[in-house]
């Protein structure tokens, strides 16, 4: 499935702490990026996800005890079996793609050099779509949708339900955010 069909809230949870994975089983997302556990905890939080019916990528910069490698990406697939990966890093999207799992390319944008190295990473290892952060720059998000044209989302720095407005005005498929209380918005 791809990721566009399976957004059915456009706000992601975005869980950073153990604490706040009832938060997101509770909430209106459908959709939860995982960014905390590790090689011991990280199992009994996707499948605490899942039986709630959520998709569920696992931030792969964030996972304690797995390395940066293609062993640690096959057991993911094998063993976790989440619905697909986050990482900044492009050789982990290129193992991700190879294991069958959904990947989602995450570029920091401080400045125009950064933007241009980031769709640079994004043609090289082709993840099936993009997170943006900080996601507070509708013109930037614009521009990339249309170079890449590959689903955004976006996240960082996003406070109030109008700055969410504004980055899906602009062209972003979802808004990633570890603000609970934003979980529950309906878009």
């Amino acid at each position: 499935m791809e990721l566009v069909n399976m957004v059915e809230s456009q706000i992601i949870a975005s869980i950073k702490d153990q604490k706040d994975i009832d938060k997101a089983i509770k909430s209106s997302a459908n959709i939860a990026f995982l960014l905390t556990g590790d090689i011991s905890t990280v199992e009994n939080y996707i499948n605490q996800l899942r039986e709630a019916g959520m998709y569920i990528f696992i931030h792969l910069d964030f996972m304690e005890g797995l390395s940066n490698s293609r062993s640690a990406v096959k057991y993911i697939a094998d063993v976790l079996k989440p619905t697909g990966i986050i990482t900044t890093k492009i050789n982990m999207i290129k193992y991700a793609k190879e294991e069958g799992l959904i990947t989602i390319q995450r570029i920091f944008l401080i400045d125009r050099a950064a933007i241009q190295k980031g769709i640079e990473m994004v043609k090289s290892c082709k993840p099936d779509a993009v997170e943006v952060l900080p996601g507070l720059m509708p013109k930037v998000i614009d521009q990339l949708s249309r170079q890449l044209k590959l689903p955004l989302i976006v996240g960082g720095l996003i406070q109030e339900k109008e700055d969410i407005l504004l980055a899906l005005e602009a062209g972003a498929l979802a808004v990633s955010s570890g603000d609970p209380r934003m979980w529950n918005f309906n878009l």
